[in-house]
């Protein structure tokens, strides 16, 4: 067990004005989405909004102007935990209908980081790792389920004696966690 969750945000610019129909039948299609995966195993904490079931803010992401998104901000007990819910659970047909509602991109508008075990992240500190990750690609501070990292108490040092304890000697292959997504193939 560790001491650190995984922290995950998936931010939506949508097409219509929020005070549209449009976003009435997005936010229809949330609330299900939501109510599955907070039963699910290894699901910690979700942002609550005020209102509905979408919280909305206002991001600023790289030299863009302000936009207003959709944020989905949770805590996991580990990337297996969500991986899970997210691959292996039928959303398919609200996500299908995603084009419908939301702006296309290119950029990265998900990350996922190790938060402490019990800290609850904000919109602003969501808001940096995404930029982080826009900026920088996926490193341990942002990253996403292709290219994963260890949780910081799980780390290992490549270089014998930097890590926070003297190396005693080099760690066998059999001993070194590779991320799953690197063991997957990629």
């Amino acid at each position: 067990m560790t001491g650190y969750h995984l922290a995950q945000v998936n931010i939506a610019r949508v097409l219509a004005p929020l005070d549209s129909p449009a976003p009435d039948d997005i936010l229809a299609g949330l609330a299900p989405v939501n109510d599955l995966g907070d039963g699910q195993p290894g699901f910690v904490w979700r942002l609550q909004p005020a209102q509905g079931a979408a919280a909305v803010h206002t991001f600023r992401l790289d030299a863009e102007t302000d936009l207003t998104v959709i944020v989905n901000l949770t805590v996991w007990e580990s990337a297996d935990a969500l991986a899970d819910f997210v691959f292996r659970h039928d959303q398919g047909a609200f996500l299908r209908r995603r084009r419908e509602w939301f702006h296309p991109t290119a950029r990265a508008t998900n990350a996922l980081w190790w938060v402490p075990a019990g800290h609850r992240p904000g919109t602003p500190e969501a808001e940096e790792r995404v930029r982080h990750l826009r900026t920088h690609g996926p490193t341990a501070t942002a990253f996403t389920f292709r290219l994963t990292f260890p949780p910081p108490d799980r780390r290992i040092s490549l270089v014998p004696g930097s890590g926070p304890e003297p190396a005693a000697e080099p760690a066998s292959p059999a001993d070194v966690e590779v991320p799953r997504s690197l063991a997957a193939g990629g």
